[in-house]
């Protein structure tokens, strides 16, 4: 694709935001809906989020919800990847292991929240312990199930020119089921952001939920759309940055291979 057609490409996809953008802004400067108090056009959101950058309650509330992401999302995928790669070459860790997952996986994120208010307290360990099982679970699956479906005839021919176990693993085995890991990494990447402002919104006085639901009891509909519109930033910014992390190293690995 040449350098003219991805431009092309890009302005027909900004097209449908441009669009939806246009009709938020007439439908809240026409009084279309109930009435512009609790739907402001674009253009009054978004002196609101200038007016709360400016004032720094913005940014306050925003560090601290991407410090409990970062902490919370790299914590439970090093550890989900670290448990999935044991549970996906060892069938006997698999056998132990397996059960209690199987278990645990279908119950969401936010169903621990009342358990772990009463056993940690309503602090910064929190949202970060609920992001941390937000992200654990679905990357131990996903990385467990992309190390045992890694073709057995690649492993084989390792062995065959003589590769210890470690260097099978590092070397063959994790690189063939990357895809399968940051399948898991990509989709809570997002969903950490989704648990985290529901957590923040329940039980944190600090937050980009914590601001909402101040902003929700003030009826400011400005203030609410403003922490949506930086939710939806974030989960798609974070999402975008795995996949790019996902095409360098596979990319990085297949050069090498």
């Amino acid at each position: 694709m040449n350098k003219e057609s991805r431009h092309l490409q890009s302005a027909w996809g900004a097209l449908p935001v441009a669009v939806f953008i246009a009709a938020w802004e007439i439908v809240g400067r026409f009084d279309l809906f109930p009435g512009q108090f609790f739907f402001p056009p674009f253009s009054a959101v978004l002196k609101e989020f200038y007016y709360l950058t400016a004032d720094g309650v913005l940014g306050k509330n925003f560090t601290s919800s991407l410090v409990r992401v970062v902490i919370g999302l790299c914590s439970g995928s090093i550890a989900g990847i670290f448990v999935g790669v044991v549970m996906g070459w060892r069938r006997v860790i698999n056998g132990a292991l397996n059960p209690i997952i199987s278990l645990l996986y279908p119950i969401p994120a936010l169903g621990w929240l009342p358990l772990l208010m009463l056993w940690i307290g309503i602090n910064e360990m929190l949202p970060i312990t609920i992001i941390f099982i937000c992200s654990f679970f679905p990357v131990v699956y996903n990385t467990a199930t992309g190390i045992r479906n890694v073709d057995a005839r690649y492993v084989r021919a390792a062995e065959t020119l003589g590769a210890s176990n470690m260097r099978i693993l590092f070397k063959v085995i994790i690189p063939l089921a990357l895809p399968n890991i940051f399948t898991g990494l990509r989709l809570e990447a997002g969903m950490s952001w989704r648990v985290l402002i529901a957590a923040e919104m329940v039980a944190i006085p600090t937050g980009i939920g914590a601001l909402l639901m101040q902003a929700e009891s003030l009826v400011r509909v400005d203030i609410v759309m403003v922490c949506l519109i930086v939710l939806s930033i974030m989960c798609l910014l974070f999402e975008r940055i795995f996949a790019f992390m996902e095409k360098r190293m596979i990319g990085k690995w297949s050069n090498h291979a």
